[in-house]
């Protein structure tokens, strides 16, 4: 599969965070979040492993009992059934890659930008 860069496609996943999955196969999928300022994502698990990079901004990213204070090109990794969330403490892009594939991220119709 190919992509070729969008602005369009971007849907809500909770307040103050987008989200638009880029690609995907078999066994990975790739999803660009932007976050905004002051929003915050929950403590939340799932069963999907998780890999990501701050592109932009900053956040404080919640693993486990541990905290990171992220900045650009910082990267991370959380094993499936681990609980994570973050704080957003500046306008932010992140990109992260999901195995397996989440089926909740997949395209709707009509979604793809």
């Amino acid at each position: 599969m190919f992509r070729k860069h969008s602005e369009n496609g971007y849907i809500p996943a909770i307040p103050g965070i987008e989200m638009k999955t880029l690609v995907f196969g078999e066994k990975t999928l790739m999803t660009e979040f932007v976050l905004k300022k002051g929003s915050r994502l929950p403590l939340h698990a799932h069963p999907h492993e998780q890999t990501g990079c701050l592109v932009k901004g900053r956040i404080r990213l919640f693993i486990g009992p541990d905290s990171f204070d992220v900045t650009p090109g910082d990267s991370w990794n959380i094993p499936g059934g681990v609980e994570h969330g973050a704080e957003i403490i500046e306008d932010s892009v992140a990109i992260e890659v999901f195995s397996p594939v989440r089926e909740d991220y997949l395209p709707k119709e009509g979604e793809r930008g």
